[in-house]
C-alpha cells in the first residue's frame, strides 16, 4: 500500500464532498461498452427495452436475503414496499435468514423444486462461483446494459461480482449479480470508556494498541468480541493482516500471486492469540455470539468493538452520541487507510426463476440512487451514496462511516474478504482460527494450514486450466 502525504483535516460540517468524490470515481472507473462485458473478459449482452414489471401480470417475486439487522432490514422493507405499491401485481415473498443460517441452507433452497427468484450470494469461490459452475445464476450482463449498473458502479465493485464463462476464476467475466451496499470492517469505539481511561480516538495503530493495557489496567475490557459463529475472527484477523501485508493479500485472494504462510501472515495470527491472552479480548470469546459481543459493547461493556459498518444502525441505536467510528487507523497519521471490505453480498437472480425480468427490475429498484438515499436515512452504507449523503453532518457517527468509506476508496485501501480466496478458505480459516485464540493452534501451524488450502486450490486451478486448453469439457463448463 503506497503511502501519500498526510491530507488537510476536512472542515466540519456535511459530507457534500462525499458525493462529489464518489461521483469522479465513477467518472474514471466505468466500464466501456453497451454492457461492460467484454471490456472485463464476459460476453457481450445487447441492451434493449427497460423490463415493465407492469405488464408482467400477477408476480410473486420469492426473495432470500440476509438482510436481518436494524438498519438493513428496515430499509429493505420500505423500498419492497415501495416496489409493491408501485407496481401492485407483485408480491415480494422475502425469506429473511442470518447470514450463517443463509450460507447453510441456500444451495437447497435454489436446487429444490420451487427456487427463489432473487438470492443474496455471498462473493468469491464458496458460494457464487459455486452456484455459477452448477447453472444456477443468470448472467446479468444484458441488464447493466440496460440499466446503466456500468456507469452506476466502480469496475473494482462489479467485478466482484464477476465469474469467468468457464466457471473457474472469480473476478472477471460475466456479471452475476449487484451489490446494494457498500461495507468495511471498522473500529467502533465508546467516547465516554476512552475518556474515562484519558484516551481519544486512535489516529495511528501504535496509538489503538499502545492504549489497549491502559483499558485493561483500568478495569475495562478494551476489545469486545465473540466468535462463536466463527466468520468474526475472520473480519478481526484480516485487519490484522492487512497492517502489513494489504497488497499481498488482495494479490493472494485473487489467485495472482502471494502465499498464506509467510511471516506478516504468521504475526498477524500471533497477535490474535496476543491480545487474547493479555485479556485485551473477553475470556472464552470462541463461545461469545457475535451480536450477542455487539450488545455488550453497545451496553458499554468493552472499549473498542472491530466490526463491519452493517452493525452501525443497531449501535447508534443504543449507544448515540458515544459511538464513534473511523477505519483501522493506519501506521502514520493522516496516511491512507487500509481494511477489510468491498461490498454487501450480491443480489442475483436465479436460473430457474420464472420472472427474470421483474427480478432486474426489483434488483435496479433496490440499487437506484433513491435507495442509496433510504439506505442513508436508515444509516446504511450504500455501495454508492447518493444525494442524501451530503445532509449527514460529518462530525456524526454515520458521517464518519461515509467519510472512510470515501477515504478508503480513494486511497484503494479495501481488501477483498479472505473466504472468497478458495471454496473452502472459509472453514478452513474459522476453524483454524478459533483455535488460535484457544491457544491449540500455533500461529505457524495456522499459516500452514491456510497455506496448504490454498495450495490445493491453485493446484487443481492449473490442472484444470491444462484440460481446458486440450479441449477437455471440465466441470465449469458442464451444461454450457
Amino acid at each position: 500500500m503506497r503511502t501519500r502525504a498526510a491530507r488537510a483535516p476536512r472542515p466540519r460540517g456535511t459530507v457534500h464532498a462525499l458525493v462529489i468524490g464518489c461521483l469522479a470515481l465513477l467518472a474514471t472507473a466505468c466500464v466501456p461498452g453497451t454492457d461492460g462485458s467484454a471490456a472485463r473478459g464476459g460476453t457481450t449482452g445487447a441492451a434493449t427495452a427497460i423490463p415493465d414489471p407492469a405488464r408482467a401480470g400477477k408476480v410473486t417475486l420469492t426473495v432470500w436475503d440476509q438482510e436481518i439487522r436494524g438498519g438493513t432490514n428496515a430499509e429493505v422493507e420500505q423500498l419492497n414496499a415501495e416496489f409493491q405499491r408501485t407496481y401492485p401485481n407483485v408480491r415480494i415473498k422475502r425469506v429473511a435468514r442470518s447470514f450463517a443460517d443463509l450460507k447453510t441452507t441456500l444451495k437447497l433452497a435454489v436446487t429444490g423444486n420451487n427456487p427463489p427468484d432473487v438470492i443474496q450470494a455471498n462473493q468469491g469461490y464458496p458460494d457464487m462461483v459455486a452456484f455459477v459452475r452448477a447453472g444456477l445464476l443468470t448472467p446479468l450482463d444484458t441488464y447493466a446494459g440496460i440499466y446503466d449498473w456500468n456507469t452506476r458502479y466502480p469496475a473494482t465493485l462489479l467485478d466482484l461480482n464477476r465469474v469467468s464463462a468457464d466457471g473457474r476464476d472469480f473476478g472477471r467475466g460475466r456479471l452475476y449479480g449487484i451489490s446494494q451496499t457498500g461495507e468495511f470492517v471498522g473500529l467502533y469505539y465508546n467516547k465516554d470508556l476512552l475518556a474515562k481511561s484519558g484516551l481519544r480516538a486512535p489516529r495511528t495503530w501504535a496509538e489503538f494498541t499502545g492504549g489497549l493495557q491502559r483499558l485493561k489496567d483500568d478495569g475495562r475490557l478494551p476489545i469486545q468480541f465473540g466468535n462463536l459463529d466463527k466468520y468474526p475472527a475472520i473480519h478481526t484477523f484480516g485487519v490484522l493482516q492487512n497492517q502489513s501485508a494489504a497488497t499481498a493479500v488482495r494479490d493472494a485472494v485473487f489467485g495472482r500471486a502471494g502465499r498464506f504462510d509467510d511471516e506478516r501472515t504468521r504475526q498477524a495470527a500471533a497477535t490474535l492469540a496476543d491480545w487474547h491472552r493479555r485479556g485485551y479480548l473477553p475470556e472464552g470469546a470462541n463461545g461469545l455470539g457475535y451480536d450477542d459481543a455487539a450488545k455488550k459493547f453497545a451496553a458499554g461493556d468493552g472499549a473498542y468493538l472491530l466490526t463491519g459498518t452493517w452493525q452501525l444502525a443497531d449501535l447508534k441505536k443504543a449507544m448515540g452520541d458515544r459511538l464513534g467510528l473511523v477505519p483501522p487507523p493506519p501506521a502514520t497519521a493522516g496516511a491512507d487507510p487500509v481494511s477489510t471490505g468491498g461490498q454487501g453480498l450480491a443480489w442475483s437472480i436465479t436460473s430457474r426463476s420464472k420472472h427474470p425480468e421483474v427480478a432486474a427490475a426489483y434488483l435496479d429498484f433496490l440499487t437506484s440512487e433513491h435507495a442509496a438515499n433510504v439506505m442513508t436515512r436508515h444509516g446504511v452504507l450504500p455501495a454508492v451514496p447518493g444525494s442524501a449523503a451530503a445532509a449527514v453532518p460529518a462530525e456524526s457517527v454515520d458521517g464518519q462511516m461515509l467519510d472512510g468509506w470515501r477515504r478508503l476508496n480513494e486511497a484503494d485501501g479495501l481488501v477483498p474478504y479472505l473466504d472468497y480466496t478458495t471454496p473452502t478458505f472459509y472453514d478452513t480459516l474459522s476453524e483454524q482460527l478459533q483455535g488460535v485464540i484457544a491457544g491449540t493452534v500455533s500461529p505457524g501451524r495456522f499459516t500452514a494450514a491456510a497455506q496448504r488450502d490454498y495450495a490445493t486450490f491453485l493446484a487443481e486451478q492449473r490442472r484444470q486450466a491444462r484440460s481446458g486448453a486440450r479441449g477437455d469439457r471440465g466441470p465449469g463448463q458442464a451444461g454450457r
